[in-house]
């Protein structure tokens, strides 16, 4: 895809990955409808950014809501004259043992991470087939291949995103509409608790910058990609867990009393 003045919906565009991705887009002179439920911050950026000469506009919405979620694509509509890329980059990320884990905590993680962007894809898919081009990435995890201690509903939520984009995909061969699955390894951004960066530090875990992860986005999009595994070892780790999963078992057991040493910590 050309990213010059395709109209893009980013959502979480507040957060970490999502202000990078904001600012790489705005780069390659895409026009932007930026949504986040931080109001403040998203402005923010939407003016920053337009300050720099893009095409940017700030909408606050909670995309739990059906209300709205339709009020983004109409807005859209208004504002930037249709929809060609849709990034489902809005996420929670819980690091807790599972047993305690509040419900409504997890119902609202699978809210955001799987019924959100599952939703928002079926709100612009009928608008990409008419116009007969079109993208939707959704930003996943190396998570959502393999399955971590202490990030269960984290993990499930990315696995399900995942298979969603695989089936999403397939249905759509042909079409001129493209889905696009990135999996981002651990990333510093401020979704981290404390403990969870102490135990990145503590295991030897590489994190990346939030820009790295923008731009594989840019990357992917404009090369029309469908999967993106970031990083290395962990995307041979995705490979082994796929065909060797009691290896993975074995090497995540070995460090299960440290993760929860600090899963447990606040």
């Amino acid at each position: 895809m050309n990213l010059k003045s395709a109209r893009v919906i980013l959502t979480g565009a507040s957060g970490g990955i999502g202000s990078a991705t904001a600012l790489a887009l705005a780069q390659s002179e895409a026009q932007l409808l930026l949504v986040d439920r931080q109001a403040e911050g998203l402005q923010q950026l939407a003016n920053r950014l337009r300050a720099e000469g893009a095409q940017a506009h700030a909408y606050p919405a909670d995309l739990t809501r059906g209300a709205d979620r339709q009020a983004v694509i109409e807005h859209a509509g208004r504002v930037l004259g249709g929809i060609d890329l849709l990034i489902n980059n809005a996420g929670l990320l819980h690091f807790n043992p599972f047993e305690e884990e509040e419900p409504q905590a997890i119902e609202r993680l699978l809210n955001v991470n799987v019924v959100a962007p599952i939703l928002l894809a079926r709100a612009v898919l009928p608008l990409m087939q008419r116009q007969g081009r079109g993208r939707v990435v959704n930003i996943g995890s190396i998570f959502g291949s393999i399955g971590f201690p202490y990030f269960a509903s984290y993990s499930a939520s990315k696995f399900a995103l995942r298979g969603f984009s695989e089936a999403l995909r397939r249905e759509l061969a042909g079409s001129g509409v493209g889905v696009t699955y990135i999996a981002p390894r651990a990333t510093r951004t401020p979704l981290n608790r404390s403990a969870l960066n102490r135990m990145n530090e503590a295991l030897k875990v590489a994190m990346d910058p939030p820009e790295r992860v923008a731009a594989a986005v840019v990357d992917a999009v404009r090369r029309d990609r469908d999967e993106v595994y970031l990083g290395w070892p962990e995307s041979l780790f995705v490979r082994l867990n796929g065909l060797l999963p009691r290896l993975v078992d074995g090497a995540l057991r070995r460090q299960h009393r440290e993760m929860r040493s600090y899963a447990t910590q606040g």
